[in-house]
């Protein structure tokens, strides 16, 4: 397949276009074999301005192939203009609105950027106040206040504690910090001392040694760190440390950092 047969896609919304996004590629993941051509067009607040995103998509459907459209739009006039667009249209709000109007006994409010907006202020400071905290403890920066935390992340270098924690922090709320596993530690064969009164906070991330060793490379080519001897004796001696403190972890090696997150929820059973 050429990059012309690459299907273009187009997540669409009057907000911020990440809820497009998120459940517009969550149903693209399920046809792997496609190519795709994606474009985010937010804050479409205008008649005017959702006619020229029609015209756009018209445009290409009439050149090449039928453009695939997600769309979260809220308002009503919004979300009729788009669909008479020459794209194939997936309306991820519209479909249920009329449902929960329906159910509740009342009409959807038509208010655009509720879903990541200020709309709950308590909430959005939860998770700002969270995000500060995991950017103060990334990489075992700092010790001050981990009995805060509701989660230590723990693992060797480069197994992706850094984004799982700012994950955690910006989408759920969650006071999550970070620790790195070095060779000290692992000649010691024992918690960094840091983390021994917090063990029961603690979740490891492993990978394997191939993927470790490609994600260093690129940061240390050709180093002792990036060598896949490194990389599998630190791999094998953090999930060692693991079993022995009977700290619950997982290969992140294949998985992407919103599975991790959820995982994490699950088993640590933590509230957001």
């Amino acid at each position: 397949m050429t990059n012309d047969d690459r299907r273009p896609v187009y997540f669409l919304s009057d907000s911020t276009g990440i809820t497009a996004e998120t459940l517009g590629n969550t149903l693209l993941t399920q046809f792997p074999a496609n190519n795709f051509d994606r474009i985010t067009v937010p804050f479409i607040t205008t008649a005017e301005q959702a006619r020229s995103v029609v015209r756009t998509i018209d445009s290409l459907a009439d050149t090449g192939l039928q453009p695939i459209v997600f769309s979260t739009a809220v308002s009503s006039d919004i979300r009729q203009t788009l669909a008479t667009c020459k794209g194939i249209i997936v309306d991820l709000i519209g479909t249920h609105v009329g449902q929960l109007e329906h159910a509740l006994g009342t009409p959807a409010s038509g208010e655009p950027g509720r879903a990541h907006g200020l709309g709950n202020a308590e909430r959005y400071q939860s998770r700002m106040a969270a995000v500060e905290y995991a950017m103060e403890h990334d990489d075992g920066q700092s010790l001050r206040a981990l009995e805060k935390a509701q989660v230590i992340l723990v693992a060797p270098s480069r197994c992706g504690k850094t984004p799982t924690t700012m994950y955690l922090a910006l989408q759920h709320g969650i006071f999550a910090a970070n620790f790195p596993l070095v060779d000290e530690d692992f000649e010691r064969e024992g918690l960094p001392k840091p983390l021994r009164p917090f063990v029961e906070k603690c979740f490891g991330l492993s990978s394997n040694p191939l993927r470790l060793s490609q994600i260093r490379t690129e940061r240390r080519r050709g180093s002792p760190y990036a060598s896949l001897r490194q990389c599998g004796f630190e791999l094998r001696s953090a999930e060692q440390l693991y079993v022995s403190h009977r700290i619950p972890y997982l290969n992140s090696a294949t998985v992407s950092v919103e599975e991790m997150a959820a995982t994490i929820l699950q088993r640590m059973n933590l509230k957001h």
